[in-house]
């Protein structure tokens, strides 16, 4: 077994890469997720190790040293970050010539020879889930033997492996919760809608709807939703509540948890039994009859994917919602006492003046406890990007998604709606929802009722500010 290295590289001050998400780049927040996709693989290569840099702060000095000692690197990539990774690749390559290097991520999964030929520094990219892909690679098996790789032969060519079979058996998977134990300070993750030290892992990859914009499943998790049995999940979350004494909540971070109702039922049931507090991303079609169950077992909160307020647009990205039942759902966790972090997006095909307005109105009326408002991205590999390319909505010069400083851009551009009046959007959204005089009493009252939360959204509160101000700038 090789001597092998995860490594989610030291980037822009406050960049979440790690996660994985389709929107890396500093948010309004400071925030990381879990590494989970590196973790994984390294839960399947013993004696491994995994680093993560941004959240711990780890810069690339610290790192450097590390290249003599390993003999495989991983380092997990994204198309804002890759520019940054391959530095990072060749810095270690410099150090110790002889080390492998390989990344993974949906950047690579679907432009691997593009990716290939404009960083020489790598030896291969792993496309799709790599998983066991990379558990090979680290066994020292011959690059030309390994499923779902691409790499260069001896004369320079690249090469594009047969693509690995996918996983269907999800409990195949190692538990990441004990890479975290191993590897990871948890107290360095930290989300702003999220108890605090929370722990986040996947119990199922891939999601049957065909949102347009959204990355994962159109490049590697797939539209089948492929998952862990309720057991499994269990035994994982067990363990880790006796590893992680301190963790105060648990986050699945499947694409929507609530694709297989009786599914999540079954889960909720079981983390009834064990008392925990947990939380995860949802579709905003649940039934209450489901919610019901979900928060009598447990369940704090669920992140929302809204998106739009504008029904037309949701027909546009292909959603599957109704804004009629959106609101529908919102009343009956508001009801129930869950929690709702809504995300919303501007920028999406058919946005306009109007419809930037309706959807804050939409916002405003629902009224999720917090928001996230994202710019359009047009990731390669989703068909928001074909979309783009073909109708000429994409601002070349900002392609790549982010400023020099991580901030995220709108590459977007229509005739009728500048980039820059989309990326100005944002700010409003989000002065507009805070800044009523309900939701800042709201707020207030949050505060005084708990110091520990009073802490923390004045922190936030701070961060928010300097977010403003640095798009301000950026503008």
């Amino acid at each position: 077994m090789m001597k092998t290295l995860f490594l989610q590289p030291p980037s822009f001050d406050g960049f979440d890469g790690g996660a994985g998400s389709r929107y890396q780049a500093k948010r309004e927040i400071r925030s990381f997720w879990y590494p989970t996709w590196l973790a994984q693989p390294a839960a399947l290569v013993p004696g491994s190790r995994l680093i993560d840099a941004p959240p711990s702060g780890t810069t690339l000095d610290e790192v450097l040293p590390l290249a003599n000692e390993y003999e495989l690197i991983i380092m997990h990539t994204s198309t804002p970050s890759f520019g940054s990774d391959v530095k990072v690749a060749q810095a270690m390559k410099q150090r110790n010539p002889a080390l492998k290097i390989g990344f993974v991520g949906a950047k690579v999964a679907v432009e691997p020879g593009e990716s290939l030929a404009a960083a020489p520094v790598l030896d291969f990219v792993a496309r799709n889930e790599f998983d066991f892909t990379i558990k090979e690679v680290a066994e020292g098996r011959a690059f030309n033997e390994v499923d779902g790789i691409s790499y260069r032969d001896e004369s320079g060519a690249i090469v594009h492996n047969r693509e690995r079979a996918i996983l269907e058996d999800m409990d195949q998977l190692p538990f990441v919760t004990e890479v975290y134990k191993r590897d990871l300070k948890i107290e360095d993750y930290f989300i702003g809608y999220l108890k605090h030290p929370y722990i986040s892992i996947y119990t199922g990859r891939g999601c049957k709807s065909r949102c347009t914009f959204c990355l994962w499943p159109q490049t590697v998790g797939g539209h089948r939703y492929r998952t862990r049995s309720p057991a499994h999940v269990a035994a994982e979350i067990a363990q880790a509540k006796k590893d992680f004494p301190q963790v105060k909540e648990f986050f699945f971070d499947d694409d929507t948890f609530t694709d297989d109702l009786p599914r999540a039922e079954a889960i909720a049931r079981e983390l009834g039994k064990m008392g925990v507090t947990w939380s995860c991303n949802a579709k905003a079609n649940v039934p209450r009859e489901t919610l019901k169950v979900l928060k009598e077992n447990g369940l704090r909160l669920l992140l929302v994917g809204y998106e739009s307020g504008n029904q037309q647009i949701l027909y546009n990205i292909k959603k599957g919602m109704r804004i009629e039942v959106a609101k529908k759902f919102t009343k009956d966790c508001h009801d129930l006492g869950i929690v709702i972090h809504g995300t919303f997006i501007l920028g999406l095909p058919g946005e306009t003046r109007e419809t930037i307005e309706e959807t804050i109105r939409f916002a405003n009326e629902i009224n999720p406890h917090t928001i996230q408002v994202s710019l359009a991205a047009p990731y390669p590999g989703t068909f928001l990007h074909k979309q783009a390319v073909e109708n000429g909505w994409l601002d070349i010069e900002h392609a790549e998604l982010i400023d020099d400083n991580g901030v995220q851009i709108a590459p977007l551009n229509y005739p009728h709606l500048s980039h820059s009046e989309i990326f100005a959007s944002v700010e409003v959204f989000y002065k507009r929802f805070y800044f009523r005089t309900g939701k800042i009493v709201s707020i207030v009252n949050e505060m005084v009722r708990s110091p520990t939360m009073m802490k923390r959204r004045l922190r936030e509160g701070v961060e928010f500010f300097h977010f403003l101000r640095d798009r301000q700038l950026a503008s």
